[in-house]
This record gives structure tokens, C-alpha cells and sequence, in this order.
């Protein structure tokens, strides 16, 4: 009788275990399809994004970073622009929405190849912003003609990018 109780329990197992298998299979298939998640994405290619909740062409810049390989996580914040003055973007240098991306600061609608070369070179700055919200940025109009990016750090301000 033992012995039979023991056999049943032991199917009653494998079958268990049979089916968590299937059933884990199937999440990682589903969310192999399903993009890319924060723990897949390199550091380097994960951002945050606080922006004004209105704000569209912070959105249309969240959708342009994710298309360039990007995982945005999108942080409705009003107050962006004194959270960006806390994190050392100049005043006057202040952009649309603030981001931050592999340890740096990025204010504005700055190009992903802009962002790519900061996390890539990676320069003793605190980061670097695009002014105001130039029609030619991507996250406006698109990418088109040239867009300089100033480097910030401390009181120090300087061209990062004129391209």
C-alpha cells in the first residue's frame, strides 16, 4: 500500500514538474517577442526619462530612443526642470526633459549617436544637455541639419557636439 501511494506521489510530482516546465517555456518564448526588457538591455542602453506629463515631443523622444535600442522608463514629473538644475544642467542650457543614461545626464532632445558617444567615451563630465527644443531634434521634426550639445560639469561649460 505504501509503495503504491509512493509511486502515485512520485507521477503526481513529475507531472508538476512537467507542466512549471512547459509553462516557463512559454513565458520566456512570449517575452523573447515581446522586446526587450530592463534586465536583457545593457546599461549603457537603458535611460530614464522625467518629463512634463503634456509634453508630446518628450514622448515622440522616449519612442525615437526605443527604436534606436533604447529601454526608456518614462517618469511623469512637472517639476523636470528643478530636478535638471539639481543634477547640474546650466540654467540657461536647460532642454525639454531630462534623462539619464549609463551614469550620465542628458537634457533635451539630444541625438541617440550624441548619447551613444557619451556612454561610449566616457568623459569626466556630469553630462551633457541640447537647449530649448530646437525644430530640427529628434522628438520635433526629426534629426536634420546641425545641433550643438554642450558638455556640463560643475561650473565648467563646453561644446560636446556640433553635428
Amino acid at each position: 500500500m505504501n509503495r503504491k501511494l509512493l509511486t502515485v506521489a512520485a507521477a503526481g510530482l513529475a507531472t508538476a514538474a512537467a507542466i512549471g516546465a512547459a509553462t516557463l517555456t512559454t513565458a520566456e518564448t512570449d517575452n523573447a517577442g515581446g522586446g526587450p526588457t530592463e534586465a536583457t538591455v545593457p546599461t549603457e542602453k537603458q535611460m530614464t526619462i522625467w518629463r512634463d506629463p503634456s509634453c508630446g515631443c518628450c514622448d515622440a523622444y522616449a519612442d525615437y530612443m526605443e527604436e534606436n535600442g533604447y529601454h526608456v522608463t518614462r517618469i511623469d514629473d512637472p517639476d523636470f526642470d528643478e530636478r535638471s538644475i539639481e543634477a547640474g544642467v546650466p540654467e540657461q542650457g536647460l532642454g525639454c526633459h531630462l534623462a539619464q543614461a549609463d551614469g550620465y545626464y542628458v537634457s533635451g532632445l539630444v541625438p541617440a549617436e550624441i548619447v551613444e558617444r557619451l556612454t561610449s567615451e566616457r568623459p569626466e563630465i556630469t553630462g551633457i544637455t541640447l537647449p530649448g527644443m530646437p525644430m530640427n531634434a529628434p522628438g520635433m521634426a526629426g534629426k536634420s541639419g546641425t545641433l550643438k550639445t554642450y558638455a556640463f560639469s560643475g561650473d565648467d561649460i563646453t561644446v560636446f557636439s556640433n553635428e
